[in-house]
């Protein structure tokens, strides 16, 4: 299991759009990879609606947990994905 947190800096936090690129990126691992937000709510990653349903506004912290395949790699992808994109 790898895990990194990270505060999201979007103005409008995870609506629509960038949850359907973050759903697509996490889709092309190979590993799970799961969002809690602080209150412990949780999504797969690759699930559109569940991310939706988190509602995680700007400024919210979330851990982003992966878990099999190559984890280390997956991990990098990852917060590549969150810096450039939330």
């Amino acid at each position: 299991m790898k895990k990194f947190e990270y505060t999201i800096n979007d103005p409008v936090g995870i609506h629509a759009r960038p949850a359907g690129m973050l759903a697509k990126a996490a889709k092309a691992l190979d590993s799970t990879v799961t969002i809690v937000t602080a209150t412990g709510s949780s999504a797969t990653a690759s699930k559109l609606m569940a991310l939706m349903g988190l509602g995680i506004k700007q400024g919210d912290t979330v851990s982003v947990i992966l878990e099999g395949g190559d984890e280390e790699a997956n991990a990098a992808v990852m917060e590549q994905f969150f810096k450039d994109n939330l």
